[in-house]
């Protein structure tokens, strides 16, 4: 099974504020969920929380959520305590390809207990305020395929480009 790492990354790394995202770019979104449905998707508690309650769990997926808290429940969602049973949750499910879809915390500990063999990373183009940001990665490390780009317009405000890295 591989197992991604799908994330939006301003220039800055700020990823969210307030436990919300920070912009609005609806083609990224598209792109986020096209390449994360009918698959397994990995997120802190967190990060499952900042998404609107009317969109809990994420439809078309098996949501797997991480915290410390024994005592979490989460309706329609696998529960667990590790990154690393999460992903064995996605193995047993015969995922092919599973998504950590964050938040911070989340990235950091995948990417330091080198867990990911492939990244979805949208380069946005701009600078955002933010309280929680992605790590710091080599990007030497990882060979790297332009996925798309896009120019900004009124739809979707900032510059972005697409990439996806590999080990």
């Amino acid at each position: 099974m591989i197992v991604s790492l799908i994330a939006a990354v301003p220039s800055n790394g700020a990823i969210g504020k307030n436990n919300q995202l920070i912009w609005d770019l609806p083609k990224d979104m598209k792109f986020f969920m096209d390449s994360t449905m009918e698959h397994n998707i990995i997120m802190g508690r967190k990060n499952f929380e900042s998404i609107p309650e009317k969109y809990r769990p994420l439809r078309n997926r098996t949501n797997i959520i991480v915290t410390r808290n024994t005592e979490y429940k989460a309706e329609n969602c696998f529960v667990t305590h590790s990154i690393k049973a999460a992903i064995e949750i996605a193995e047993q499910n015969n995922e092919k390809e599973c998504f950590i879809i964050g938040g911070g915390e989340i990235y950091r500990q995948s990417l330091e207990e080198n867990l990911v063999d492939r990244m979805y990373i949208t380069h946005i183009k701009s600078d955002f305020d933010g309280d929680t940001f992605f790590p710091k990665v080599d990007w030497k490390k990882w060979s790297k395929r332009n996925l798309f780009s896009h120019i900004a317009n009124s739809e979707n405000p900032h510059d972005f480009d697409v990439v996806c890295y590999e080990k």
